[in-house]
């Protein structure tokens, strides 16, 4: 696949993608990752066009943290005078004014929220790497401006924040560059979804736990899970105890995954 230092043989790569796809995501993760600089930066680069493209097959949602939208003046609102200055007159020259025609600015929410919790604990192979990073370009089709990323194990680090919007090419790219270490804290990283979710005002708020669920640092999850507005967990098909068992708990969705091309039908499935 890889003919010389940097280069990768496109022809094969589509052939493999096109037999196998989860076996050409897979290779593009453990690429990602290769030792050879060139190659690893061609393979994030191919990997990222790829899921970028693969996760556009779900409605784009949320627009930001908030914007400003005209609508009819109330006392604590701000004015705007431009659409406002036939009332003004009016009151200049009669002193009064027709209140009816007064206009205001007011931040009105963005739609969605969505916030990403990626399980880094053991091991982070081809298959995990590819996974996590379609989930990534996924939520981001969905929430472009208010999609956070937060990689988990005992502790959570984030990928990218909530009100801080990257381009999505960069983020699966730091995505695809994650290294799997240290435990498994599920609470922590429901906790730390809660906090990117303060940072905006959208009306639906998703979490989504890409992780078999297996708790072994931390407390009891449960409660966290509970106080989600919304929680997605997708967990490997192979190891759905956990993650099922979950869910139950704490009224949460659930889908489950056998390779990375499956998450787009478990986004349509349980987010839309």
């Amino acid at each position: 696949m890889s003919p010389a230092l940097g280069e990768l043989d496109a022809d094969a790569l589509d052939e493999l993608l096109a037999d196998d796809l989860d076996a050409g995501l897979e290779l593009l993760g453990l690429m990602a990752r290769a030792t050879d600089r060139d190659l690893a930066a061609l393979a994030r680069r191919l990997a990222g066009r790829l899921v970028l493209e693969l996760a556009r097959s779900g409605p784009a949602k949320g627009r930001g943290i908030g914007k400003l939208v005209p609508g009819r003046f109330e006392a604590g609102l701000d004015l705007d005078l431009d659409r406002s200055i036939d009332a003004l007159l009016q009151y200049r020259v009669d002193g009064v004014a027709d209140p009816d025609r007064l206009r205001a600015r007011r931040w009105q929410r963005p739609d969605t929220s969505i916030c990403l919790l990626v399980d880094r604990s053991g091991s982070m192979d081809g298959v995990r790497l590819a996974t996590a990073a379609l989930a990534a370009a996924a939520c981001l089709w969905r929430a472009p401006a208010a999609c956070s990323v937060v990689a988990f194990s005992s502790t959570a680090v984030s990928v990218v924040d909530a009100d801080r919007p990257r381009p999505a090419a960069e983020v699966v790219s730091d995505v695809l560059r994650l290294v799997g270490r240290g435990t498994t804290d599920v609470a922590l990283a429901l906790r730390a979804a809660h906090h990117q979710h303060a940072r905006t005002l959208a009306r639906r708020r998703i979490t989504v736990l890409l992780s078999d669920a297996e708790v072994t640092a931390g407390v009891d999850p449960v409660p966290w899970a509970r106080r989600c507005d919304e929680l997605i967990v997708l967990a490997p098909a192979d190891e759905p105890e956990h993650a099922s068992a979950l869910a139950r708990a704490s009224g949460a969705g659930l889908a489950l995954l056998d390779g990375p091309a499956s998450i787009p039908g478990a986004f349509r499935s349980t987010i839309g």
